[in-house]
């Protein structure tokens, strides 16, 4: 069967650097930092006291009090972004058939904040089983999608990807390939993420995994850079309007970008490491590549996972240097975590938001927080070391790499008629 194009009708986002898509992508092309000392809880006794936090963020104005009650902080910000991208792409009172709008979010670990609460009051008590009714409703971390298909009677597919940090690009990867196989018209795709708690925090500390750079929290996010010690723990969420290309052109919609491909691959090698020499990282855009049925010099930016980790960061840069060839040294390449912190099984979503607007606007965010350079990395790759840069971007490749191996990766190019 002949596959259908699939577009990018409608953006949302919540992020560290701002409570819409316009205020986050100022944020990232100012070279802005997201992280600060934690207000959500009291981190005084944490080898880590500060992250990524969404700033000012009230439920109440997507949802009235009694409901905002009954959803964990991550189905807040899913709300609050796909309320954002559905207006942008004008889906409501458009005629539009419900049955053929679908749902696939992506969260890697959904409500760590209720779970933590719930079984801590139990601890606490004398053995009595008293549990909040909506305790499992609001921590599982399908419950996202549904609740933004109930808020406007989508009933389409409908589900959540869990791949840890790859969470959200397999739900993009997902909604794409159920669009062009003809299976929906259009899809509310992205994910959140809201782990920033005592849980959080601490698990990843307990792993060595996050930054502890508390003396200067902007600029712990160092991807790339010969300091890098870890990342920083980031929250928020962020929705992508995707769309069969004839249904948005018969109803006129505004088209940002078309997705032209994504791939999918294990390391098959260790439980929280990527593969050292990223193996895994070189499939799955070799994958997305083969998908999308371009050639490595069709790509002009990658925004890469890049967490700032020891580990981490060699290996993609060893990916790139494998499967681009001389085409890596005419690539610009950024890590947007250096500003907006690491939102695990969202940060594939608001990394595609940005990728999009690259592609869009011709324009590099910058990898900000570079000090001293590394000799691990070649010095001929464009890093995009604190300064955006400008240049056309006919495609764009955006990476997730995800604990127990999970690899994920789409392609955004330019929309053309």
């Amino acid at each position: 069967m002949e596959l259908k194009r699939v577009v990018i009708t409608g953006l949302g986002a919540i992020t560290p650097l701002g409570n819409n898509v316009a205020d986050y992508w100022q944020g990232l092309l100012d070279g802005k930092s997201g992280a600060a000392p934690i207000t959500l809880f009291d981190a005084s006794k944490f080898k880590t006291q500060f992250a990524c936090e969404v700033k000012d963020f009230d439920p109440g104005k997507y949802l009235d009090r009694k409901e905002a009650r009954k959803l964990d902080r991550f189905s807040q910000l899913a709300i609050a972004s796909s309320e954002e991208a559905v207006q942008d792409a004008g889906l409501l009172n458009a005629g539009l058939d419900p049955d053929r709008i679908g749902v696939i979010w992506g969260s890697g670990i959904g409500g760590l904040r209720t779970f933590l609460d719930e079984v801590s009051n139990f601890a606490k008590g004398d053995g009595t089983p008293r549990f909040n009714p909506f305790f499992i409703p609001k921590m599982i971390a399908d419950i996202a999608s549904g609740h933004i298909s109930m808020r406007y009677g989508f009933r389409g597919p409908n589900y959540t990807t869990v791949s840890a940090c790859a969470s959200s690009t397999n739900a993009l990867i997902d909604a794409f390939n159920t669009i062009r196989l003809g299976q929906a018209d259009v899809i509310l795709s992205g994910g959140s993420e809201a782990a920033v708690n005592e849980a959080g925090i601490g698990g990843f500390n307990a792993m060595h995994a996050l930054s502890e750079r508390n003396d200067s929290p902007e600029t712990a996010s160092r991807p790339f850079d010969v300091d890098r010690d870890g990342f920083v723990l980031g929250e928020g969420s962020a929705c992508l309007i995707l769309e069969e290309y004839e249904h948005a052109i018969k109803r006129g919609a505004k088209i940002y970008a078309e997705v032209a491909g994504g791939g999918l691959s294990a390391d098959a090698y260790h439980l929280t490491a990527t593969h050292p020499e990223g193996l895994g990282a070189f499939n799955v855009m070799r994958n997305a590549l083969k998908d999308a049925q371009m050639q490595p010099s069709d790509i002009d930016y990658i925004n890469v996972h890049g967490t700032s980790t020891p580990v981490g960061d060699p290996s993609e840069a060893k990916a790139i240097l494998k499967l681009f060839g001389d085409s890596a040294y005419d690539l610009n390449i950024s890590s947007t975590k250096s500003m907006t912190g690491h939102l695990l099984g969202a940060a594939g979503a608001i990394e595609s938001v940005a990728t999009v607007l690259s592609v869009v606007n011709d324009v590099i965010p910058p990898t900000i927080n570079h000090f001293t350079d590394d000799p691990a990395f070649d010095p001929k790759l464009n890093f995009t070391f604190n300064k955006l840069q400008h240049r056309t971007v006919r495609a764009a490749l955006c990476n997730t790499f995800g604990f127990g191996g999970h690899n994920a990766s789409i392609i955004i190019k330019k929309y053309k008629a």
